[in-house]
């Protein structure tokens, strides 16, 4: 299984949206200041998180949460 995850910064309170194959060691490796794009916003938390097939369908939804539509998606999904 393949990961779409929406991080939020406990910091600065802006959120993140990636894609792997284990959200576990992704989000162990965000918090611990290992990304270049997140290592500002440490400590990160986990608000949404959906499981998909392959590694394809979980880019393309990543690159979905990133457009403004799928912000909007996003903010329903996380009841903003």
């Amino acid at each position: 299984m393949y990961y779409v995850y929406v991080l939020l910064s406990e910091k600065t309170g802006r959120r993140y949206t990636g894609s792997c194959e284990d959200i576990d060691e992704r989000l162990r490796r965000h918090n611990a200041g290992s990304s270049k794009a997140t290592k500002h916003g440490v400590p990160w938390k986990l608000v949404y998180s959906e499981a998909l097939e392959t590694r394809s369908a979980a880019v393309l939804r990543e690159a979905f949460f990133k457009t403004g539509k799928g912000r909007e998606a996003l903010e329903y999904l996380l009841g903003q």
